[in-house]
């Protein structure tokens, strides 16, 4: 199997590393919260035809490897998975709108996007142990 994907005349391997915060940074994203935005970003992009093949949601930002086909724009992709998240967030825990703070948005303004090239393995070790390792640092730093 190539790890190149085909669409009608083009081969294409466009792999990406998405970083996104939700407003404020707020540490949010935990239990049921991180198990139905984990299931609507999977969902989005398998409607785009994206491949998710890394996705951590931590509890103050996500982290992504994906493959986006030449057709779909990373700006085009962020805009559905940021906007429609959101929504879907708002309905699944109607309690943020109470905030005044949170007003309509979900995810503060912006994200990081890298391409994945050389140093695959890598990146998606990062990503995979990024978690871990903030732990570990936050344990070192209240100890007395």
């Amino acid at each position: 199997m190539s790890r190149f994907g085909k669409i009608a005349h083009v081969l294409w391997h466009c792999q990406y590393h998405l970083i996104w915060v939700p407003k404020y940074r707020y540490k949010i994203m935990e239990g049921e919260m991180k198990t139905e935005l984990n299931r609507c970003i999977r969902q989005f992009c398998e409607q785009k035809h994206c491949i998710v093949q890394e996705l951590n949601i931590q509890s103050d930002h996500v982290h992504m490897i994906v493959l986006v086909p030449p057709k779909v724009s990373i700006s085009d992709l962020m805009g559905i998975l940021k906007g429609r998240s959101a929504i879907r967030m708002f309905s699944h825990c109607p309690t943020l709108k109470t905030k005044p703070y949170w007003g309509n948005h979900f995810w503060a303004d912006g994200y990081c996007v890298d391409t994945v090239g050389v140093n695959e393995e890598m990146i998606r070790q990062y990503v995979r142990y990024q978690e871990k390792q903030e732990r570990k640092m936050e344990q070192q730093r209240f100890r007395f």
